[in-house]
Order: C-alpha cells, then structure tokens, then sequence
C-alpha cells in the first residue's frame, strides 16, 4: 500500500509501506476513505518536535473494515466506521469513567495518512454507522474522529452552560469545532478570537456572536470589554502555545473555566497567579470515543457540519502538498482521499 512518511522537518513524502496485519485479536484493518493533515502534525513538520529517524504520520480517519481479530464482535467486515485519535477497550475503569483517551491499554493512532489502517482495540475504538453514509457527509465524519471530538471536550472541560458566554482561542480547525460546540452546548455569547478573515466568517457561521483580532494582553482587555470588565465563564483554548495559555486564563472570571486541548509546548503556569484568579483548568487528550454516538448522530441528522473546516481537498498522493499549505496557512485543514 501507499502512505506518508515524514522524514525531516518539512520532508513528507508519499510512499510504498507495507501492508498492515492483524497483530493481536483486538485488531482491525480498515481501508481508508478519507484522512487528513492535523494542525499537530504540523509540529513536527515545523522542526518543533523531533523527527529522530523517518516514520509514518496520521491519526484521523474514517473507513471500510475489511478484516477483524477473532475478539473483535462490535464491527465487522463491510461495515462503514468512524474511530478515534486514541484508541481504548471502553471497558476499563478509566474508559467507564468517561475518560477513553486515558485507558488503560490506549494506543495513539499515528499510521493513518495511508490507503490502509490497522485499529488496535478496534472492538471498543470504532462506531459503525447504519449504513454508508452519502459521500457529503464524509467530511464531517472525518472531523468527528478528531478535531470536533476535541473541540467537543475544550467546551465540555470549560463547562459551557446555556446562556453562558464562551471565549475561544485559535482559529484552526479544533478553534472553529470548539465554536459549534459552544453553541450546541447553548452559549449565548460565543467570542472567536481569530485574525484570518475566512475563519473569521466560518467561525461566524458555526455560530460565533463576536470576534476578536487583538492577541495577548490587548486580546484579553478586548474580551473584558466585551463582558464588562469581568471575562468569560468559559474560555477554550486550543491552540498548545504559552501565548494562547495565558490569554485564556486572562480572559476567564474568577470562578470560570478554562478547557484546554492544544498539545502544551513549552506553557509554564504561574501557581500563584492560578491560586489567585479562582479560575479552573482541564484538559488532556479528549476522550473522543465516549462522545462519537452522538456526534455522529448531530452530523448525519444535519444539525451540524464541522466538515467545512476542510478547505482543501486533495488525492492522497499529494499529502506533502497538504502540509506545505497548512503550514502556509492557505488551507484550515487539508482532507485527502486514496
């Protein structure tokens, strides 16, 4: 088969790899109807973590089984499946606690931008839709399996209410997810902070009522003006950097929340300064799985479509260029199909 393989900082290459088998009876192996280039791939693109010897890349997929293990019974061949970033039995007591990205036998996908995936604990990590679904709804799927699910627990972790105001950080693809799920989850006031004019707009569309272009501090005194002085009940942050961090815990009230899901590099947190502005803060790797049913469900029903994050739709032969254009910032998220 034919996957990527990042060899060096911005060194993507398309290649011949070899097939994936069956290792162990909790295996699957899907073929690959659409994947993607994550905005956390890009850190090892941009030399911002280490590439020590060449190696596979992607975890966001949704596709065709085409061969299960022995104790594989939740899915089977033919069958279309949505899965996660991180994979999980959903029977252990960290994945019956809600908490699936941290269980017990978790493995993270990383082999993905390829024709072919095999999913360990397929039995507990895939959901199969009823049938297969129009190809319309194909992007939005994809989105599930990652950067809505994530967007999904920023809001969640930031414990957004109805007729809470929610503050969201980035405006890439997990941003403007975060944005849909600030609204499902009934934000009245949904700020977007954001400089791009497009994602601008599609934040807009997801249902942002505000945006704001300042960063840092001016970010933040743009926020408290818009929420007379005080900051918002719930911020997302969803970007990883030490800037975006700050911001939000800056822009939150005393007694609010921040969720953050944007991989931490190099963010430090002032102890005193958290003590000091009663301000809660969660977040991790989401727990995608636990919320798949349901966000499956919104996006087949048409209530939402987090699809349109993918501005960019390429053959996946052409993943390099995939990259090169997120990095560019051409492109919100690219999507590619074998």
């Amino acid at each position: 088969m034919r996957g990527a393989v990042i060899y060096a900082p911005g060194d993507v290459r398309f290649e011949e790899r070899d097939d994936p088998e069956i290792i162990n009876p909790t295996d699957a192996i899907i073929r690959t109807v659409a994947t993607c280039v994550c905005g956390s791939d890009l850190w090892a693109y941009r030399g911002l973590e280490p590439v020590d010897e060449p190696h596979p890349m992607g975890h966001e997929y949704v596709g065709i089984v085409e061969e299960v293990g022995s104790e594989v019974t939740g899915v089977r061949p033919g069958q279309f499946v949505v899965g996660s970033f991180a994979t999980s039995d959903n029977t252990c007591p960290n994945c019956l606690n809600g908490w699936q990205s941290s269980c017990l036998h978790r493995e993270f996908m990383s082999t993905c931008q390829a024709d072919y995936v095999r999913i360990p604990n397929a039995h507990g990590t895939l959901v199969a839709t009823d049938d297969h679904p129009d190809s319309a709804f194909v992007p939005s799927l994809l989105a599930v399996s990652d950067v809505m699910g994530t967007g999904w627990y920023a809001a969640k972790a930031a414990e957004v209410k109805p007729g809470s105001t929610a503050v969201v950080v980035g405006d890439g693809a997990v941003g403007l997810c975060g944005v849909i799920a600030a609204r499902e989850l009934g934000a009245e006031r949904i700020i977007a902070m954001s400089r791009h004019e497009p994602r601008q707009q599609l934040a807009r569309e997801f249902g942002a009522t505000d945006i704001v272009t300042e960063r840092g501090e001016e970010g933040v005194a743009r926020v408290k003006e818009l929420t007379n002085g005080i900051g918002a009940d719930s911020v997302l942050e969803c970007v990883g950097t030490a800037e975006a961090m700050q911001q939000a815990l800056r822009s939150a009230r005393p007694g609010g929340n921040v969720g953050f899901v944007g991989v931490p590099h190099d963010v430090a947190i002032d102890g005193q300064e958290l003590f000091f502005s009663h301000v809660g803060l969660r977040g991790g790797p989401a727990p995608v799985r636990g919320y798949l049913p349901d966000l499956i469900d919104r996006v087949l029903s048409g209530r939402i479509n987090p699809g349109k994050v993918f501005d960019l739709a390429l053959p996946l032969e052409q993943v390099a260029e995939g990259y090169k254009a997120m990095d560019e910032r051409r492109a919100i998220k690219a999507l590619l199909k074998p």
